[in-house]
């Protein structure tokens, strides 16, 4: 068994949920979960990719309260996500020069590592293109939100988030072979933090206004600014 699994009770204190519910999650299969000597037990890993999936199929108002539970496990000290403070002017290309979804990756990494805090481009990238090829984060409005498949904080000097626009869409692995035009890359420093900028991303881009916003900016700035804009208005 390894050492931080979760068990019953420790899960539901981490998702603020009740042990009953918990058991009701794994006993019908809804949670990643398996027995060990009779008891319950959940990979701390598995349990956040069961809430990456969850939160890329939420609801505004199911985000707002996934952003409250994340921000709770992350301890009470925490302060709320802010992607503008994530987001810094040299991360943002606006337009992306790519035109195919491997020039993409590679073009947003190189972007991410003009600010100095990506130390290692090549493993980024490689690690992207391993969780693209696992299950592609393009979703139907045009949005990509890129990440690697766990974390790498080794390869970074702070966590922050880039940003890239291409000037048409291209193939990404969109449901229903939609295109894509706006990508992010979320570049974490733990599973935590990563499911807190996920939850507050999905929640910034289930806005039209914003999307619109972005495909008509007409450099990094005003981008940068959209997004600004857009996050004041989150309710808390």
């Amino acid at each position: 068994m390894a050492e931080n699994d979760f068990g019953v009770a420790e899960l539901a204190a981490y998702l603020h949920l009740d042990a009953a519910q918990v058991l009701r999650l794994a006993e019908r299969q809804q949670i990643p979960a398996r027995k060990v000597g009779g008891q319950w037990r959940f990979s701390r890993a598995e349990v956040h990719h069961w809430l990456e999936e969850r939160i890329g199929l939420s609801t505004d108002e199911e985000l707002v309260q996934m952003e409250g539970v994340l921000q709770r496990a992350a301890g009470g000290g925490e302060t709320d996500i802010s992607i503008i403070e994530l987001l810094p002017l040299e991360a943002i290309a606006v337009p992306l020069a790519a035109r195919t979804r491997g020039s993409v990756i590679s073009k947003m990494v190189d972007t991410a590592a003009q600010t100095g805090w990506l130390w290692d481009t090549a493993k980024m990238a490689e690690a992207v293109r391993a969780r693209e090829d696992m299950l592609p984060t393009a979703i139907e409005t045009g949005v990509a939100l890129l990440h690697p498949r766990r974390p790498l904080p080794n390869l970074l000097g702070q966590a922050f988030v880039a940003l890239g626009r291409t000037e048409t869409g291209i193939p990404f692995g969109a449901a229903r072979g939609g295109l894509t035009d706006i990508f992010f890359l979320i570049l974490s420093d733990s599973d935590a933090s990563h499911l807190r900028v996920l939850a507050r991303l999905s929640r910034l881009i289930g806005d039209p206004g914003l999307l619109e916003a972005l495909r008509s900016a007409p450099d990094a700035r005003a981008a940068r600014q959209a997004i600004d804009d857009q996050e004041q208005q989150l309710s808390p």
